[in-house]
């Protein structure tokens, strides 16, 4: 950071008084990237102790802010004021960088590859001059905290990608900074690490008053900060607190299934702005907020076509966030697909996988998976970071051999096929499957040749592909310098290329924006029911596994769980129960104590607590008397419907409990 590239602003005598609990004050606030302008006129206001969130698309200017108010990144215009020292210069960065801990967006990219975990965490503790006696506790119970403990000496490199980032996280707080600053910290990692992050943020902020700034991708999370912005193009949007974002977007979100699918979609379309396909059911956002008003619109618009199952709900906070993005950008044109390759009667059966193993030397990552994907049918593969779905996919896909088992897929045999597989098959990898110094254009002309198409056939699908995956306007960009989220869309695209009969697509819209990532089920939506194309995906976006017809849950290499997701959630609903909303004075004292009466899966939503009940009643009785002895007053209890997350993590923490049962038992 040079000091001649901060922006002249006034000193602090110039700035308005600072309230006594703000810890950031960010005041017109511009950069800009040569002729970009990355931010416009950003304000914000950080408090002491709270999580403060920032929600955006990808380039929507979260990095850059962050990135300035830690003090590593210069800006044009604007001030930017930390603990009350306006951070115009180098030599003023330096006052207030020990006391902050800033975590960079991607996995682990804070870190060493080839050291241990071990040797990571004291690296960046002699960097932050934390004492040995003091290295010693904080060590011990931050390892504990993200339980990473057993995994000590083990390399970074060798890490999943949930534990890169609860190491990241450790070595960013590691010598107790007043100001945690965040930026996209669960990108890429599953459910469960997710849950845990939230956790451990909670109880530093409950335990040392820590101050926290989070930026997020999932729109599932903003209902978790204090307070919050969205921005969108380098402007903010909306800012306050989740209840009153919800608010800017008043209307109902209705649920229900319609035959044919796709007309009632059509139909739909015409009046309204928000329609999904969420597999067998359609979701629909009306402005209409009187529930019985709602449901009469949406059944007046589907004309002859009868709705049924009709659920009204209150709208989720990502549905105000697209419904606010959709007013500030034009909407994606409709989409016609390119004519399939034509299937064949015996394609009923696009993808079987028949006790697939594969070990790593002692390790085995797959063990005797089972499941079967039919022409037609989005099918999700979910599971933690390191579950064995790449693996998997990598096996089916003949990039990997098995060490047992058989597969087939479109029709040829995985161990014998080799090239025939790749010919009929798209597969989007979890790392980017793109190379980054041609341009946007040139990747698609060579995956184009790759796959034989001639010139005419590669012309239609490059203008498909442009306009499919919203890259208009970036043709001759390279594709090393495009946003995440539009790499994503390109690759997406190269996947696409050749029309095959079988789409392979690992963790497809990490990074992705809402708006985006709705286009693309809309797509995939489209390519499984009019195309008749299979669609296997993994995700670790919980509100997209939605869309899928069947899911399939792994965990430690091994299916454990199958079903659409209705069925997932009542088979969880039956065995734990309804999912209790608990809202306190105290949430962060509310979870541990929670937790401590033995409601092991209790979660902190922002303020609020959620947890599982059997008995509604008897354990909010239960909790009352609990968190009273502590001086918690309950504000609140009410009951909500489970989620796939709820479902991911219950299925998961059951299983870790039932492994470590099972572990202390072998050792007596």
């Amino acid at each position: 950071m040079k000091e001649m590239g901060y922006a002249s602003s006034p000193k602090t005598s110039a700035l308005a008084p600072p309230h006594s609990d703000v810890i950031v004050r960010v005041s017109q606030f511009v950069k800009r990237y040569k002729k970009q302008v990355a931010v416009d006129g950003v304000d914000l206001e950080v408090r002491k102790g709270e999580i403060y969130g920032l929600i955006g698309p990808d380039g929507s200017g979260k990095s850059s802010l962050m990135k300035a108010i830690a003090g590593v990144l210069t800006y044009d215009q604007g001030t930017v004021e930390v603990f009350g020292t306006l951070v115009d210069s180098e030599r003023a960065a330096e006052l207030v960088k020990q006391r902050i801990g800033f975590l960079p967006q991607g996995l682990g990219l804070n870190l060493y590859p080839d050291l241990s975990v071990e040797e990571n965490i004291d690296f960046f503790a002699r960097l932050r001059l934390v004492p040995d006696r003091d290295l010693i506790e904080r060590k011990t119970r931050l390892l504990a905290m993200t339980r990473l403990d057993k995994f000590r000496g083990r390399a970074m490199k060798n890490l999943s990608g949930g534990m890169k980032q609860k190491l990241g996280l450790i070595c960013t707080l590691i010598h107790e900074p007043e100001l945690a600053i965040l930026d996209e910290p669960t990108t890429g990692v599953d459910p469960v690490s997710r849950r845990e992050f939230w956790a451990i943020l909670a109880e530093l902020l409950q335990e040392k008053g820590m101050t926290a700034l989070v930026s997020t991708a999932y729109m599932d999370e903003a209902s978790r900060f204090h307070r919050l912005s969205f921005l969108s193009s380098g402007k903010v949007l909306a800012s306050g607190t989740p209840a009153e974002v919800q608010m800017l977007a008043p209307g109902s979100m209705v649920t229900f299934e319609a035959t044919p699918q796709l007309d009632a979609i059509a139909r739909l379309k015409t009046q309204y702005k928000q329609v999904e396909a969420l597999g067998s059911l359609l979701r629909v956002f009306t402005e209409e907020p009187i529930h019985a008003a709602a449901m009469q619109s949406i059944t007046s618009s589907l004309g002859a076509i009868k709705p049924v199952q009709l659920q009204v709900d209150e709208p989720e906070l990502e549905d105000v966030f697209v419904a606010l993005l959709l007013c500030q950008v034009e909407q994606p044109t409709a989409i016609e697909m390119p004519p399939a390759a034509p299937l064949t009667s015996n394609d009923s059966l696009a993808i079987e996988a028949k006790g697939l193993i594969r070990d790593f030397g002692t390790f085995r990552a797959v063990d005797r998976v089972s499941f079967q994907v039919k022409q037609g049918e989005i099918f999700g593969l979910l599971g933690a970071n390191g579950a064995g779905k790449t693996t998997v996919i990598k096996m089916l896909n003949g990039i990997l051999p098995p060490t047992g088992g058989e597969g087939w897929v479109a029709g040829a045999d995985m161990k014998t096929a080799g090239g025939t597989i790749k010919e009929r098959i798209g597969y989007m990898s979890q790392a980017f499957s793109l190379y980054l110094d041609l341009t946007v254009v040139e990747n698609i002309g060579l995956f184009a040749g790759i796959y034989g198409l001639d010139a005419n056939a590669t012309d239609q699908q490059l203008k498909w592909i442009v306009s499919m995956a919203g890259l208009k306007g970036y043709e001759s960009s390279l594709t090393s310098r495009l946003p995440m989220g539009v790499r994503q869309r390109l690759a997406l695209g190269c996947a696409l290329v050749h029309q095959p009969r079988v789409l392979f697509l690992d963790e497809p819209t990490s990074g992705v924006d809402p708006i985006g990532r709705r286009h693309f089920w809309d797509i995939l939506s489209k390519l499984a029911r009019e195309e008749g194309v299979a669609i296997l995906v993994t995700t670790h976006y919980m509100s997209e596994a939605e869309h899928c017809d069947h899911l399939a849950l792994m965990y430690a290499g091994r299916i454990v769980a199958e079903g659409s997701p209705g069925d997932m959630k009542r088979q969880v609903e039956k065995e734990a129960g309804q999912l209790l909303e608990v809202a306190t004075d105290q949430p962060g004292l509310a979870l541990r104590r929670a937790t401590q009466t033995g409601f092991a899966g209790a979660a902190l939503f922002g303020t609020k607590l959620h947890l599982l009940s059997l008995d509604p009643p008897q354990d909010e009785a239960r909790l009352r008397t609990a968190l009273s002895s502590d001086g918690v007053s309950i504000q609140a209890v009410s009951t909500r419907p489970l989620s796939l997350e709820d479902v991911f993590v219950h299925r998961v923490m059951a299983l870790e409990r039932q492994e470590q049962a099972t572990a202390k038992g072998s050792a007596a």
